[in-house]
């Protein structure tokens, strides 16, 4: 989860992830030296007189200050299309997950030889006996996943639009009425890591948090056994 003065990204758990904080310091050179650029220009423009302003009628600096941009949209948007695909890629997983919003908690369905349906409910501050848990943060039931494992996730909604969002895997989707959106992950390492409905769906909007643990196959299934019976 995020700490207090955080300033760059949570550590990333998946793949999916580490591509992201990729195209971000990628991005960031350009932005940066766009930045750079703008204010020397600027500062010229300032502190000259204003018989060296007409640089910038001459057609050669017209022609870079059009060019120059294509180019920079070229660079940005081969990863990001390249992201897009890996985002949207079908594989064949071993575990689909369905996640379903409400006002305001979330349900999730499991396939494991049955159908496993659990609530997750936010726990609340009053209720937090065990130290260290985060405040809004916590919920009843987490959703337990197998790490190193292709998992499919699909979002759903019973009433409003929600989004079920986890930061250092690299998920944010939409939970569409009457729509169904899905996206493939791979967790790389076990874990527990939290997340928050991340649209505004009404006035407990943010009291829709989400908690994800990764953990080998052996854990899960006892996880899953264990749910079935009770």
């Amino acid at each position: 989860m995020s700490h207090p003065q955080q300033i760059t990204f949570q550590d990333a758990a998946s793949h999916l992830m580490g591509e992201f904080h990729h195209f971000h310091d990628f991005s960031m050179i350009f932005v940066v030296a766009i930045t750079i650029l703008i204010i020397y220009v600027l500062s010229l423009l300032l502190i000259s007189s204003p018989t060296h302003w007409k640089f910038t009628e001459k057609q050669q600096v017209e022609l870079w200050w059009t060019i120059s941009p294509g180019f920079v949209l070229i660079a940005l948007a081969i990863p990001s299309i390249n992201l897009l695909y890996w985002m949207d890629e079908g594989s064949n997983p071993n575990v689909t997950i369905k996640t379903i919003g409400h006002q305001w908690y979330w349900s999730y369905e499991i396939w494991d030889n049955q159908l496993i349906v659990i609530d997750s409910y936010m726990i609340h501050l009053e209720n937090l006996t065990q130290e260290g848990l985060p405040r809004l943060l916590e919920v009843d039931n987490r959703l337990v996943i197998p790490y190193n494992t292709d998992i499919r996730i699909i979002t759903y909604s019973t009433d409003v639009i929600h989004a079920w969002s986890v930061p250092q895997l690299g998920l944010k989707m939409d939970a569409v009425p009457g729509r169904l959106n899905q996206v493939f992950i791979k967790v790389d390492r076990p874990g527990i890591f939290y997340g928050q409905c991340s649209e505004i769906c009404g006035a407990n909007h943010s009291f829709m948090p989400i908690v994800v643990e990764a953990v080998n196959n052996e854990t899960y299934h006892n996880w899953c056994s264990n749910i079935s019976e009770s």
